[in-house]
């Protein structure tokens, strides 16, 4: 198939990428570069099966020029820094709700099925249960509440328009390839603190929890929630089942309590206390669980970063 991966230069973007080209798929990728990186992807630059493009989803014209027979589209393109999300929403709303929207309408032209890529901070703090798909929803970010809305507008044309499209919900991504700036995750944060020898930031008291996906395993839940037809109009968690506390997960990496140092939180309106998945219907409906455990991620993150550092 023809397959189109917004945000396909970035982290989560270029192993989903990956993976597609693996499968023999033609994959396109639509990036602005805002975010995602040309480094991501130049490993598929000679791969005759891939091509990329440099545009926003803002930008419908470009869009409909390269929609013609694109089965699939992967829509990972969005603003996902929750600290800009506060500080500018309406920039936050415009890409990931218009530009939602634009990719829906060039779906509905094509009959082109859409796998929209949001995330676990729609819901509200786990409590003694896992988080599974009708836990009850409170976003407490712009960011959030941005990609709850492009949810509730994807399913909408597939309850209007008979549009074939799925929604996932994949927790705290991490693995290669991630950047370990502010904007970065929590996993790549730590390890490049360690690997400078500087101390390891911890916001706020530490206590809150998270479960980390390794990106592979990711990549391999959208292919999954993108092939199956069970998935179709669902909506779909993808996450380990085991959370961490943000204090441990930071001895984890550099196993030293002296270099771990806490500093006030820069937006704890927006934090989530405890983010644990229950993620038995993508076992159930797609046949998938996630195969890498933090262990063996975090090895593999940090041979990675390592090797790009030199």
């Amino acid at each position: 198939m023809k397959i189109l991966v917004t945000g396909g230069a970035g982290f989560i973007g270029r192993w989903v990428v990956k993976e597609l080209l693996s499968r023999g798929h033609e994959v396109i990728a639509y990036d602005n570069l805002s975010s995602g990186s040309p480094k991501n992807i130049l490993e598929f630059s000679d791969n005759k099966k891939f091509s990329f493009v440099k545009a926003d989803i803002l930008n419908s014209k470009k869009l409909a020029r390269i929609f013609k027979g694109i089965k699939v589209c992967i829509h990972l393109a969005a603003q996902i820094n929750v600290q800009k999300s506060i500080d500018n929403p309406r920039e936050t709303f415009q890409i990931n709700i218009v530009g939602t929207y634009n990719l829906l309408e060039m779906c509905r032209r094509h009959d082109t099925k859409l796998v929209f890529v949001s995330t676990c901070m729609v819901y509200d703090s786990a409590k003694k249960a896992a988080i599974s798909e009708t836990h009850p929803l409170k976003p407490k970010s712009p960011y959030a509440s941005s990609k709850l809305a492009g949810e509730e507008l994807v399913l909408s044309y597939f309850r209007t328009y008979g549009l074939p499209v799925v929604v996932t919900r994949p927790f705290n991504t991490y693995g290669p390839y991630q950047r370990s700036d502010a904007e970065g995750g929590v996993v790549s944060i730590f390890i490049r603190e360690k690997l400078e020898g500087k101390p390891i930031t911890v916001f706020g008291d530490g206590k809150q929890t998270r479960d980390l996906l390794y990106v592979e395993d990711c990549a391999d839940f959208l292919f999954r929630a993108m092939s199956n037809k069970k998935a179709v109009g669902e909506v779909i968690n993808a996450g380990t089942g085991q959370d961490i506390s943000i204090n441990r997960l930071a001895f984890l990496i550099c196993r030293d309590k002296k270099r771990i140092r806490h500093v006030r939180h820069p937006h704890p309106q927006a934090e989530i206390r405890k983010l644990v998945c229950d993620y038995s219907k993508a076992k159930k409906l797609l046949g998938w669980r996630p195969k890498t455990d933090l262990n063996q991620g975090i090895k593999k993150t940090t041979e990675w970063m390592k090797s790009i550092t030199g």
